[in-house]
């Protein structure tokens, strides 16, 4: 018998977000020694998957406020990581670019992500870890398209 107290299992939601708080937490643990906070790596890695974009739109990518990452890429800047171009058909609007600098960081960024991946799925099947990742994107295809057009700009920016 259970007892009247006893906490109900963990619904999907909760099992999820302790997932993603657990692999970015062993992630910062596993990068510390780049030197970089969270939302440093967070924008390094989402700028090289969509190099060239306006700072407003990396900006709600990272959910973040404009003023928030403005601040981010100023430091990104000064460390010759990252540089803000004009936009050729707008003056008023940058975009920015990965310098040279930042491609050796973002291998090791990559190389720790894999191994932290691999911490979060030892024990886990090939065939287990496939199957996961289908239901995973079909769970995603079915939310963006539940909150309609806003989500979807924003989670084809994601990839």
């Amino acid at each position: 018998m259970t007892s009247p107290h006893a906490l109900p299992a963990p619904t999907l939601g909760f099992l999820l977000n302790d997932v993603a708080r657990l692999l970015r937490k062993r992630f910062e643990q596993n990068a510390r020694g780049l030197g970089l906070t969270r939302a440093q790596w967070q924008t390094l890695a989402h700028l090289r998957r969509a190099e060239g974009i306006q700072q407003s739109g990396l900006a709600d990518i990272l959910e973040i406020e404009p003023i928030t990452l403005a601040r981010i890429v100023d430091r990104l800047e000064a460390a010759g990581l990252v540089e803000r171009r004009p936009d050729p058909k707008d003056r008023r609007v940058k975009r920015l670019f990965l310098r040279p600098e930042a491609h050796p960081l973002i291998h090791d960024m990559q190389a720790i992500g894999d191994a932290t991946r691999a911490e979060a799925l030892a024990g886990v099947s090939d065939a287990d870890r496939d199957h996961l990742e289908r239901i995973l994107a079909t769970m995603k295809t079915n939310l963006v398209q539940a909150c309609g057009t806003g989500c979807r700009q924003k989670e084809a920016a994601h990839g």
